[in-house]
C-alpha cells in the first residue's frame, strides 16, 4: 500500500504557472502507475496525465503541451508542471498510485485559476 500527500495548490492568475509535488510512502514506489487527476465544481474526477515507472507519459488533450508530468523515484516524488493556466483548470487536483486496478489517492490539492 503506499500513501500520497499533495502540496503546492494555491491562487494563480491566467496565464500563471503552478507546480504540484506529491510525496508517495509506503510500498516500493516504482511499481505503480502514477497520475494526477482533477475534479471541478459539479464535474466528474478526471485524468490529466500519468508517468509509469520507466518514466512514459501520458497525457489528457487539455493538459498536451501546457502540463508536465514527471517523478523522480529515488525521493518516490511526483510532479506536475502547469504553465499557461486558465480559469477552466481550477480544480482540486489529486495524486494518485495505481497498480493492478488497485488505485491510492491523496487528499486534494486546490488549484484556482483566477484574475
Amino acid at each position: 500500500q503506499v500513501q500520497l500527500e499533495e502540496s503546492g495548490g494555491g491562487l494563480v492568475q491566467p496565464g500563471g504557472s503552478l507546480r504540484l509535488s506529491c510525496a508517495a510512502s509506503g510500498a516500493s514506489f516504482s511499481i505503480y502507475v502514477m497520475g494526477w487527476y482533477r475534479q471541478a465544481p459539479g464535474k466528474q474526477r478526471e485524468l490529466v496525465a500519468t508517468i509509469t515507472g520507466r518514466r512514459s507519459t501520458n497525457y489528457a488533450d487539455a493538459a498536451k503541451g501546457r502540463f508536465t508530468i514527471s517523478s523522480d523515484n529515488a525521493k518516490k516524488m511526483v510532479y506536475l508542471q502547469m504553465n499557461s493556466l486558465k480559469p477552466e483548470d481550477t480544480a482540486v487536483y489529486y495524486c494518485n498510485a495505481e497498480s493492478l486496478g488497485d488505485h491510492y489517492w491523496g487528499q486534494g490539492a486546490q488549484v484556482t485559476v483566477s484574475s
